[in-house]
């Protein structure tokens, strides 16, 4: 009943889930790795006529950097997410040293608990953990060669950045 209680204490006061308490307790992790995806980066021959293109003729408010889809999450539909589209100049370095054309960035829950299983287990890991306001990156490799890139992601922080920035998401 103690255990329950300061469980329940927890997860109301940090915003942890049960689930992911109890798995932690039992040296399990966190159940759910990949909470969805955080963006989709791709090369082109030219990103700038590419973003005015899709503007034009599919409706994506672009920016500089892409553009920036809004949603909201499903466990908790008062709470907003959002998903980075950014086309890249094909001669980018960033995709490295993956030499393929696509990247995709994946919205994590516990980016410092994957690196450690990811050591744990022998996958690839890139570089370490950068820390932004908006949230912490990690890239690693898949087998075949794919760079992903993972990020925690802090919502309200990314939203402010955006807006601060006179950035619109598209819906």
């Amino acid at each position: 009943m103690r255990r329950t209680l300061i469980i329940i204490l927890l997860s109301t006061s940090f915003g942890f889930t049960l689930n992911e308490i109890w798995h932690r307790s039992m040296n399990e992790g966190p159940t759910k790795k990949v909470t969805g995806i955080g963006g989709i980066f791709f090369k082109c021959k030219d990103p700038k006529a590419l973003r005015q293109w899709y503007e034009t003729h599919l409706g994506l408010n672009t920016n500089q950097y892409g553009a920036v889809f809004e949603f909201y999450h499903g466990g908790d539909s008062t709470q907003k997410g959002f998903l980075q589209w950014s086309p890249f100049k094909e001669t980018t370095t960033y995709f490295g040293p993956s030499n393929k054309d696509l990247m995709i960035n994946y919205r994590v829950a516990d980016l410092e608990y994957l690196l450690a299983e990811f050591k744990k287990n022998g996958v690839q890991v890139l570089d370490s953990i950068e820390v932004f306001e908006y949230g912490k990156f990690l890239h690693i490799m898949d087998l075949e060669g794919n760079k992903i890139e993972l990020w925690e992601p802090n919502d309200e922080e990314y939203e402010k950045m955006g807006l601060s920035m006179g950035l619109k998401t598209t819906f």
